[in-house]
C-alpha cells in the first residue's frame, strides 16, 4: 500500500518525526497529525532557558534553525501533512480503524479513518493531592503556555521568593532560570536526595553544596503538606512536614506520568510502568497501532527492565523508528541505556546506565570508583573539575553506568560512556578506549579511563576504597581509626578536615615515617583525589599493614564541612 491513511495522535515529538520520516519515504501517503494543544513541533527542553531569559521569544522554540515556524501552514507546504491543532482526539474506534476527534475552539466534531495510527500522547505532569495546588501563581511546566505563565509571574514585579517542589530534572533546571532572574528559590524533594532517579548521594551531595553556595535553600527528606494562600488566593507559603517556607510562586516538579487513557480506553495493552506496550518496532498490542514519546515505557537495556523514560531524545528516535515501520523497512528500537544531562547554575550534570542503588536494587553485586579530575590537562588555564562516579558489576567487570557532575565537561564522558553500555563493555575495555587527546580537550589518560581502571583495581584486589559516605558513618559512629592525610602542608593548610583522627604525613615522607603509625588500628588514606591516598596504601600494605585503605574521590569528592584557609 503506497498510499495509505496515516492518523498521528499527538504533536510535538514522536508524532512530528513520524510523519516526516513517513512522508519521506511514501510521498503518495494521506498523513494526518491531531494535536490538542496550539503549539506543533516545539522544544519543550528549551523551556527553562525562556524562562531564564536565555531564549528571548517563546516562539523561538517552535522555529526550525532557519527561523521557519513549525505551524500548521509549514506542515502543510513544507511536509504535506495536515497538522490539526487545537484538535483533541476523543476516541479510538480499532474495529472500524477511526478516530474520533473535536476541535476545541468550536466543538466540532469529525471522523478520521485511518490504515495506520499512531499514538503519541506523550505525559502529564504528576498532580500532587495538596490543598492549595490551584492557586494563582502554581504552576507546572509542562507546555510553552506554562512557560509564559512563570514568564509573566516572574517579570510581574511580585515574586521575589518561589518554592518548587520536587528535585528532579525539570525542578533543577528552573532552580538556576528563576535564580537568573533575582528570585530567592528554595527546593523540596521528598526523598533524601536531589535529582534522586539520576545521582547517588554522594554524587547530589557533591551538587547540593554548589546549589547551595548559590544561595538555593534545599530541604530534602521532607513532604510537602499544604500550599496556603493570602486573603485573595495568592500563594502566601509552603508548608511541609518540618517547616513553613514563605513563597509568591510555586513550581510544582515532582514529575511525569504516561498519557494514555485514550489508549487504554480502546483496549490496547498498558504495561507495569504505566506506559503503551510496544514491541521493537513501536508496534502496539494492536499492529496498525503505533506508539511512541512519554506515553510508551522502554526496555532499559542496561538493567533489563521495562520504564518509563520521558526524554525528547528517546521521543524523537521512536518518531523514526515508527516513520520506517509505517512505510515497511522494519527498523527497531532497541531501548534505552538511561542517558540523562542538564545544566544547574554553572554545574554540568549527566548520567547514564544505573545508578549505585538502582543496580544494587535489581539485584547486581556491584563495585564503584570516585574519581575526581580536571576536564583538560591542569595546566591549561581553561582546565575544570569534573566528578565521576562508575558503576560495575563485581563479578564480571561489565559496565553498569556513570554519573558526572562539576564545572567541567562533564556531557562527554557521559556519551562516551553511554556508546559503550549499547555495546555491552566492560571496564577493562573502558580502559583500552583510544579517546582523543590534547591538552586543550582532555588529559593523556581520560578522567573516564581513570575511573575504569580503579574499578579494576579494586576488582583484582590491588585498591581498597571507603567511599566519604562510609567515612562519615564512621565519624559520627565515634569509631577510632588512623584518618591519614598524604598531601603536602602547604595543602594542607590551605584547605583541611577537622577531626582529631587526622594525621598529616605527606606521601613523600611517608617511608621514613612509617613508625609513627599504629598498626593495630584501621587507617584510611586520602589526599586530593586520592591517586596519592592509593600510592600511600599500596606503601603500607608492602610494611606489613593489614587494615588500610583510602577514600574515593579524596578530599575533592567530600561533601562534607571543610576548613578553607584564604
Amino acid at each position: 500500500m503506497d498510499s495509505p491513511r496515516i492518523v498521528i495522535i499527538g504533536g510535538v515529538a514522536a508524532g512530528p518525526k513520524a510523519a516526516a520520516r513517513a512522508r519521506r519515504l511514501m510521498p503518495r501517503a494521506d498523513i494526518t497529525i491531531v494535536e490538542r494543544g496550539r503549539f506543533l513541533s516545539y522544544a519543550g527542553c528549551g523551556m527553562p532557558y525562556f524562562i531564564e531569559g536565555k531564549i528571548k521569544e517563546v516562539n523561538e522554540l517552535i522555529c526550525t534553525s532557519a527561523g521557519v515556524p513549525r505551524d500548521s501552514v509549514f506542515f502543510e507546504k513544507v511536509k504535506n501533512v495536515k497538522a490539526l491543532n487545537r484538535t483533541l482526539a476523543t476516541r479510538i474506534d480499532r474495529k472500524a480503524k477511526v478516530v474520533e476527534v473535536v476541535r476545541v475552539d468550536s466543538g466540532e466534531r469529525e471522523i478520521l479513518p485511518y490504515d495506520k495510527l499512531v499514538i503519541a500522547t506523550g505525559g502529564l505532569p504528576v498532580k500532587l493531592p495538596i490543598n492549595g495546588a490551584d492557586l494563582k501563581h502554581v504552576f507546572y511546566l509542562n507546555q510553552p503556555d506554562d512557560a509564559l505563565a512563570i514568564w509573566d509571574a516572574v517579570h510581574s514585579g511580585n515574586v521575589k521568593r518561589a518554592v518548587i517542589i520536587g528535585g528532579g530534572l525539570i525542578g533543577m533546571e528552573v532552580t538556576g532560570a528563576l535564580a537568573a532572574n533575582g528570585i530567592e528559590v528554595s527546593i523540596v524533594e521528598m526523598l533524601d536526595h536531589l535529582l534522586p532517579a539520576a545521582l547517588d548521594p554522594e554524587m547530589a551531595a557533591f551538587l547540593t553544596k554548589h546549589v547551595s553556595a548559590k544561595g538555593v535553600h534545599v530541604f530534602t527528606g521532607e513532604k510537602v503538606q499544604r500550599i496556603e494562600s493570602d486573603s485573595v488566593g495568592n500563594v502566601r507559603k509552603v508548608i511541609t512536614d518540618q517547616r513553613e517556607i514563605p513563597a509568591e510562586m510555586v513550581l510544582l516538579a515532582v514529575g511525569v506520568r504516561p498519557n494514555v487513557q485514550l489508549a487504554k480506553d480502546a483496549g490496547i495493552e498498558i504495561g507495569q510502568s504505566g506506559g503503551i506496550v510496544v514491541n521493537e518496532f513501536m508496534q502496539t498490542s494492536d499492529p496498525d497501532i503505533y506508539a511512541g514519546g512519554d506515553c510508551v515505557e522502554v526496555t532499559d537495556v542496561v538493567g533489563g527492565r521495562k520504564i518509563h523514560w520521558p526524554m525528547g531524545s528517546a521521543a524523537n528516535k521512536q518518531g523514526r523508528v515508527i516513520g520506517d515501520n509505517l512505510a515497511g523497512r522494519r527498523s527497531v528500537f532497541r531501548g534505552t541505556v538511561g542517558t540523562g544531562v542538564l545544566k544547574v547554575f554553572d554545574y554540568n550534570v549527566g548520567r547514564t546506565g544505573l545508578t549505585e542503588q538502582q543496580a544494587r536494587t535489581l539485584g547486581y553485586e556491584v563495585v564503584t570508583s570516585l574519581c575526581p579530575s580536571p576536564d583538560c590537562t591542569h595546566f591549561m588555564p581553561e582546565a575544570r573539575l569534573v566528578l565521576v562516579k562508575m558503576v560495575a558489576d563485581a563479578k564480571n567487570g561489565r559496565l553498569l553506568g556513570i554519573q558526572a557532575v562539576g564545572p567541567g565537561e562533564a556531557v562527554k564522558r557521559v556519551d562516551v560512556v553511554a556508546t559503550a553500555l549499547h555495546f555491552g563493555a566492560t571496564v577493562d575495555q573502558i580502559g583500552e578506549l583510544d579517546l582523543g587527546y590534547a591538552p586543550p580537550y582532555a588529559t593523556a589518560i581520560d578522567v573516564v579511563a581513570h575511573a575504569a581502571n580503579i574499578i579494576q583495581n579494586k576488582r583484582t584486589g590491588l585498591a581498597r576504597g571507603v567511599t566519604p559516605y562510609e567515612v562519615k558513618a564512621k565519624l559520627d559512629r565515634g569509631e577510632p581509626f588512623v584518618w591519614l592525610d598524604v598531601r603536602t602542608q602547604r595543602e594542607y593548610d590551605e584547605m583541611r578536615i577537622e577531626d582529631s583522627r587526622i594525621r598529616l604525613i605527606p606521601l613523600g615522607r611517608l617511608r621514613e615515617r612509617i613508625a609513627e603509625l599504629p598498626r593495630d588500628q584501621e587507617i584510611i588514606a586520602f589526599c586530593k583525589i586520592s591517586l596519592r591516598a592509593y600510592e600511600a596504601q599500596r606503601i603500607l600494605q608492602e610494611h606489613g599493614f593489614e587494615n588500610v585503605s583510602f577514600m574515593d574521590g579524596g578530599i575533592t569528592a567530600w561533601p562534607f564541612d571543610v576548613v578553607r584557609i584564604t
